[in-house]
Parts: C-alpha cells; structure tokens; sequence
C-alpha cells in the first residue's frame, strides 16, 4: 500500500513521495507534506520555467528564483507561469 500525505498545495490526502526528493529537511518537509501528484506537476513547471526564461542553474540568482518559486508552487501560493502557457482543462 502506498503511503498518504496531506498535501501542501491540493488540501486534501493524496499519494505521498517514495523517497525525500533530495538530502537534508527541505527534502524531509517537502517527503512529509507534498503529494506525488503536486511533486510532478512542480518538475513539470520548473521544467519550464528554466527554458524559457533562460535560467542558467550554475549561478546562484537562478537556483534562488527557482526555490522561491518550488515554494510558492507546492504551497499553493501565487508563482511565475510561462508567458503564453495555459494549463490544461480539469476534468
């Protein structure tokens, strides 16, 4: 049986991560409180976000903008969308 968290960013219990997705307690935090669902949905976006706003993740400023925005996403708060993106229709 997989593991439930109550999610962060959907308010309401959902599949849980496998594993912390990295070392150290962000990744605790984000194990213990962020659903699979709103975790791939983020890679997703971040995904996006380093395309076509040109992040270059060797410096510092991008790596900062991008764990502002992993916040903001995962915790339901307002972020950064892709100019000219629209997310797709729920069903």
């Amino acid at each position: 049986m997989s593991r439930t968290v109550f999610c962060r960013k959907y308010q309401q219990e959902l599949e849980g991560l496998d594993t912390p997705p990295f070392p150290g307690p962000k990744g605790m935090d984000i194990f213990e409180h962020v659903s699979k669902k709103a975790w791939q949905e983020w890679l997703s976006h971040q995904t996006m976000l380093i395309n076509e706003k040109h992040l270059n993740m060797m410096e510092p400023s991008s790596r900062t903008y991008l764990s502002e925005q992993m916040q903001k996403f995962l915790s339901g708060g307002e972020y950064d969308l892709v100019e000219g993106y629209a997310p797709p229709e729920g069903p």
